[in-house]
């Protein structure tokens, strides 16, 4: 007993030596710490509750601690977690060590699970499972996330209707607690309310939007709901608040004066027109069923108690009838006049081809002696060039004609390597060397895209008209000899044209219509005149099923094409190697890929509209307030013409991310 009165009195001299703590007889110390390192805080603790400490290099900070109560070794070790818990940090056990760390990593690490009571002084981190019984966790979750620190975890597991908390023993006790409160049962009954005279579903619209012109929350804290089928409104919440619905309801459900069953119901959405001549044949069709089956006299409107009739210029309808059949009418009204939803569609042609042709030949012409007799020829254009058209712009240059006109000879490309003889005597020859190497790339990325309403059919056209001969004749001119030329034109769209109609099913999959056309002037004939003219046209019509924001391609073409040809003199062009000079080779290998996509987006409300809108907004904007940083050149002052900047509740406040990934940005475009 004296030995250890000895140790603890040696390991008191120490605490006062390194931080200020003063120990007591009995194992008691009255620890005071003045700007003292949190290193040497946690030195003393260990020597004091004998725990392992393992401490992470971020753990630093200078510790003041006052006290004038002696404590023993579990109240220090208590306060020392409450220092750290001041100071941004946390104990952790792991086994026979504690390690501390900054309390950012508190979800991250194991705590002490304590499934019977937690202590409401610890700072200790701990978890906490609690079972929900009354209402629902999710519920919970975002009422008691303000109270748990940032380092802390809440999470609901609705399967079990469970909460698992995850932070200091404090706090866990203390979100016990309001759980509990939380957590009762109600006993607020339901009255049910038949209705004689008004209809359920307008009695519900009324009193919710008087509620929502009070700035109230539900009917006043009762809720109340329509059931069309029995015509009743059913109420819930504490008695007081039933009772005052009540009241209203009953006055509401009145006969209405003079007799009267005229409503005049002004859509939102519906066309007026359109649902009037529906309507009409289904109040006939009420009618004939309340007839026993026989058609009243009169057609849709032999029943004279019944009227319907729309108003165009204020999209309202007109209608008399019978309550019941008012009712009846009413709620098919309800159920057509929504907002429906729209589709985005985007549409992608991709077109990646390449060509490559090769060309290799030889052209010679040997004429006799002074007489200029042809003794031989072989002519065979080669890479669209041959002996005969060098010649003529040979002869044009060294032989201008004296009007100084003469067609232009363009340069044959390529390597060409020629040799020969011209003179007034002797043996004239002419040979030529070919040999033509081209390649060529095409990448073509044409994105259009449309928005419309559920089952309306869209229609986006980008196209040109161009001209196409159909025909010609002559007419004689009023003037004797004169003759008058003309022509008949056609013209024709070629471009990019999407017709597409959408359907929106229950699984929030598309259902589309689809006939796509992409067309435009091939490029070998985009120098001819309009007589020639050739036009590429590929055109998609299908109905396919998509899922909201998937991709699904539509169709394409993969095509590889190889044209081998060769020219010769026979017998001599299987000469080897003297065959060369008889013989000319050309090859072509092309080869196509062209795909179209197509990507629908389901958008309900009117916030995602606006998302969409503003984002290809911006986009554009910005390109244009890219280009010369809005400046034009030559023209100091002139600012080029760009779209005005978003303003109002239109404009988001912050970019949405993933929104620019889906634009096409710079990407090359075209048919």
């Amino acid at each position: 007993m004296n030995v250890r009165r000895l140790s603890i009195l040696a390991l008191t001299a120490m605490f006062m030596f390194t931080g200020g703590a003063r120990a007591q007889q009995g194992a008691m110390i009255t620890p005071n710490y003045k700007d003292a390192d949190l290193g040497q805080v946690i030195e003393a603790v260990s020597q004091v509750t004998g725990k392992n400490f393992i401490v992470d290099p971020r753990v630093r900070a200078q510790v003041t601690m006052l006290s004038s109560t002696p404590m023993g070794p579990g109240a220090f070790y208590e306060a020392f977690l409450a220092i750290l818990q001041v100071h941004g940090f946390v104990a952790v056990p792991s086994g026979k060590v504690i390690k501390i760390l900054p309390d950012a990593n508190a979800r991250q690490l194991p705590a002490n699970d304590l499934p019977d009571s937690v202590s409401s002084t610890s700072d200790e981190i701990v978890t906490q499972v609690i079972q929900v019984l009354n209402i629902s966790a999710a519920q919970l979750v975002p009422i008691l996330r303000p109270l748990i620190p940032q380092y802390g975890h809440l999470a609901a597991y609705p399967a079990s209707n469970m909460l698992i908390i995850s932070d200091r023993a404090a706090n866990v006790n203390r979100m016990v607690r309001i759980i509990q409160r939380i957590d009762q049962g109600g006993d607020a009954d339901i009255d049910v309310i038949r209705l004689e005279h008004a209809s359920s579903a307008d009695i519900v619209r009324v009193i919710n939007s008087l509620s929502s012109a009070q700035g109230a929350e539900g009917a006043g804290g009762a809720k109340i709901v329509a059931d069309d089928r029995t015509n009743s409104v059913l109420l819930s919440g504490e008695a007081s608040q039933r009772l005052r619905m009540r009241t209203l309801i009953t006055h509401l459900d009145t006969p209405l004066e003079a007799g009267g069953d005229t409503q005049v119901r002004y859509l939102r959405y519906a066309d007026a027109e359109k649902i009037a001549a529906k309507l009409k044949e289904q109040a006939a069709g009420t009618a004939a069923a309340a007839a026993g089956g026989a058609q009243p006299a009169g057609g849709a409107g032999g029943d004279r108690s019944i009227t319907i009739w729309a108003e165009p210029e204020t999209n309202a309808l007109v209608v008399t009838a019978p309550p019941k059949i008012m009712r009846s009418l009413m709620q098919v009204v309800d159920r057509l006049d929504i907002r429906r939803a729209q589709v985005i569609i985007e549409a992608m042609l991709v077109e990646v081809s390449t060509d490559a042709s090769r060309d290799l030949g030889v052209n010679w012409a040997v004429d006799g002696s002074n007489d200029n007799f042809l003794v031989g020829l072989f002519n065979s254009a080669i890479g669209g060039v041959s002996l005969s058209d060098i010649a003529a712009g040979y002869d044009q240059i060294t032989n201008p004609p004296a009007d100084g006109g003469g067609t232009a000879i363009a340069a044959p490309g390529g390597f060409t390597l020629a040799a020969g003889r011209r003179q007034d005597s002797g043996t004239n020859f002419a040979a030529i060397l070919r040999a033509l190497s081209s390649n060529g790339d095409t990448n073509v990325v044409s994105m259009p895209s449309v928005i419309t309403l559920d089952n309306e059919e869209a229609q986006i056209k980008v196209a040109q008209e161009v001209p196409f001969v159909t025909g010609s004749y002559t007419n004689a001119g009023q003037t004797a000899g004169t003759v008058n030329p003309f022509q008949t034109i056609q013209r024709e769209e070629v471009g990019n044209i999407l017709k597409i109609t959408p359907q929106i099913t229950d699984e929030d999959t598309i259902l589309l219509k689809i006939e796509q056309e992409v067309s435009g002037i091939a490029a070998a004939a985009s120098q001819v005149s309009s007589n020639d003219l050739v036009t590429n046209k590929r055109t998609i019509s299908t109905r396919v099923l998509v899922d909201d924001g998937g991709m699904l391609v539509l169709g394409g073409l993969i095509e590889d094409r190889l044209t081998e040809s060769e020219s010769k003199v026979p017998f001599l062009g299987s000469i080897p190697l003297l065959g060369e000079l008889f013989r000319t080779r050309s090859v072509q290998k092309t080869k196509s890929n062209l795909m179209v996509f197509i990507r629908p987006r389901i958008i309900r409300t009117a916030e995602q509209a606006a998302i969409e809108t503003n984002s290809k907004y911006n986009h554009i904007r910005s390109l244009q307030l890219d280009r010369n940083d809005g400046k034009v050149q030559l023209m100091p002052g002139v600012q080029q013409p760009t779209l005005p900047e978003l303003v109002g509740p239109t404009a988001p406040a912050t970019p949405v991310p993933g929104l620019e990934a889906a634009l096409p940005g710079d990407q090359p475009t075209g048919n």
